[in-house]
């Protein structure tokens, strides 16, 4: 004879795993119906601090469309991880002073509100760990009536590639602090390059899409990568060069930023022949991606390079570098492009970007001889600003770049 007991249990057991089963149901339907629609960005402009806290509440909602109930009754669920990529500015891939206070309250609110997850910034470690990856971006508008920026947000699960949440918000403060940090302040070349674009893209995202598969792919070295930014930020110039060097040894890591780390780290430890190797490929990379950003300063107004030897004293080898790996291009011409900040008329500007490319060509062809006759030059002043404040300072030194673009010599003729 069964057991009274025994028997109450085995009809409560049935009866909750038919529940469970038609809640499982009704949460795969609303997470489908979640991921099929875009959330609707808010119009709406507001100040930074309200934008950042509106889109991680946001955020966080469109997640839980999973039944919690359903794991509360059963008592198993742990907190789901969350690591955070570090926030960029959505024009130029750089960390700056402000996305890096996005990113810090973005952390306060999650802990604040959002008790069922833990977040932290991303790291070799956490990513293991983690299921979520947060990614987002800070975006000035052309258009202010729409806000001065966009902040972008996303939220995707790590082992299936899929972005199962993102949003938008409108930032109507004008001055806020762009200014790169360390890392990116003192970088010789712009690290804008597929791995960012893939950022980028993952961060602007509608849900129920995948993410950037280069980017999800690199996420490892990125955490290796990031541990060694943070390391150079504080001054630690040694352990950030042993995880740059780290960076370097995996497979994927031939990438614009962690040469820019090695280069920057073994200056800073009077390792100059090392940094001139690091740079050679940083030069390599970039050349061979047509698309070579290096941010040469010169005296206002002026085709002289800025006379402060801490700064352009560097320039002589950066030049070298360049010469020999472009002259290895064979049949392959080169465009030196120089460009300008929004600071006086154009005109001027236009002449004076020439003038400054000219005078990059003639040091490259006296580097390397061989060279000079597919050398070319163009000036375009500040038609292709990628900052475009005329601020004329640290925020902007992307807009007074130098460019190499390798070109078929045919083709450009």
């Amino acid at each position: 004879m069964l057991n009274p007991s025994s028997a109450v249990a085995a009809v409560v057991l049935r009866a909750w795993t038919r529940l469970r089963a038609l809640l499982l149901i009704a949460a795969a339907g609303t997470l489908l119906a979640a991921c099929a629609n875009k959330p609707v960005a808010s119009t709406e402009v507001m100040p930074f601090d309200r934008a950042v806290q509106q889109a991680v509440d946001d955020l966080i909602v469109q997640t839980q469309k999973m039944p919690a109930f359903l794991a509360r009754v059963e008592s198993r669920l742990q907190k789901s991880r969350i690591v955070i990529d570090p926030l960029i500015d959505g024009t130029t891939g750089q960390q700056t002073e402000v996305t890096q206070a996005a990113q810090q309250r973005i952390v306060q609110r999650m802990q604040e509100r959002f008790s069922q997850f833990t977040v932290s910034q991303v790291d070799s470690q956490a990513v293991e760990q983690a299921q979520y990856l947060l990614s987002g971006t800070l975006t000035r508008q052309a258009d202010a009536s729409a806000g001065r920026w966009q902040l972008a947000l996303a939220l995707t699960d790590i082992k299936s590639g899929t972005v199962v949440a993102q949003t938008v918000a409108r930032v109507a403060d004008e001055k806020l602090d762009t200014r790169p940090t360390a890392f990116y302040r003192d970088s010789p070349v712009s690290t804008r390059d597929r791995a960012v674009d893939g950022y980028i893209r993952t961060s602007q995202t509608p849900a129920g899409q995948q993410a950037d598969a280069l980017y999800l792919q690199r996420l490892p070295t990125t955490a290796v990568l990031q541990e060694a930014i943070d390391a150079y930020a504080a001054g630690r110039w040694q352990e950030a060069l042993t995880r740059y060097e780290a960076a370097a040894q995996r497979p994927d890591g031939q990438q614009l930023r962690v040469y820019n780390g090695l280069y920057l780290t073994q200056m800073q430890l009077g390792r100059t022949a090392d940094a001139e190797r690091s740079f050679g490929q940083l030069a390599k990379l970039g050349l061979e991606a047509s698309k070579l950003s290096v941010k040469f300063l010169f005296r206002p107004g002026s085709t002289e390079f800025l006379n402060d030897a801490r700064i352009s004293g560097v320039y002589p080898m950066w030049l070298r570098q360049i010469a020999r790996q472009a002259a290895q291009m064979n049949n392959n011409c080169l465009l030196v492009t120089g460009h300008t900040s929004r600071t006086g008329s154009e005109s001027i500007n236009e002449r004076l970007s020439l003038q400054r490319a000219t005078i990059v060509r003639t040091r490259l062809a006296a580097e390397a001889p061989s060279l000079a006759r597919r050398l070319k030059e163009a000036g375009m002043g500040f038609r292709e600003n990628i900052v475009g404040t005329g601020a004329d300072d640290a925020s902007d030194a992307l807009d007074r770049r130098v460019e190499f673009k390798v070109e078929d010599c045919a083709a450009s003729s």
